[in-house]
């Protein structure tokens, strides 16, 4: 019984999902946090420019925040994805050579995935949602006997 909800759930999802750039998003946010947290870690490879390092601290805050915006207002995505393009690009001189490549690469793939985003384009339908598909939109066979022939 638990089995429906869990499904219903599943399918709600899936379907707030096809309506917006949800990778391009999620990779955004994602290059963010890990940048944040290279930050945090106490290495020796440290190169902060800025009041403080505050642009090492604020770059990855405000990839994360684009992220989330490209989630919640795809609207907006084109904006939010060439802003988190430019600041995953500066986060190479502020954040540790972007979280050491690894934020830099993910925030630039996000942002580009979300960029590239078309929102009129028809959400995917799975194999087996195909096949359901054909099987109930395929003309019944008539059964033996059935067939009247008249001479």
């Amino acid at each position: 019984m638990s089995e429906r909800p869990r499904q219903g759930a599943r399918a709600a999802f899936r379907g707030w999902r096809a309506r917006r750039p949800f990778w391009g998003g999620l990779l955004l946010a994602l290059a963010g946090g890990e940048i944040l947290l290279t930050e945090k870690a106490s290495l020796k490879v440290v190169m902060h420019i800025g009041m403080q390092g505050l642009a090492g601290y604020l770059l990855p805050t405000l990839m994360a925040l684009l992220g989330l915006l490209v989630l919640f207002n795809p609207a907006q995505r084109l904006f939010y994805s060439i802003t988190g393009v430019l600041v995953s690009l500066g986060t190479w001189m502020t954040s540790n050579l972007g979280g050491f490549f690894v934020g830099l690469l993910l925030g630039v793939t996000g942002s580009c995935l979300a960029f590239g985003w078309l929102p009129d384009q028809e959400p995917r339908v799975s194999l087996r949602e195909r096949r359901r598909q054909a099987r109930a939109a395929a003309p019944a066979a008539p059964a033996e006997g059935a067939e009247g022939t008249t001479a």
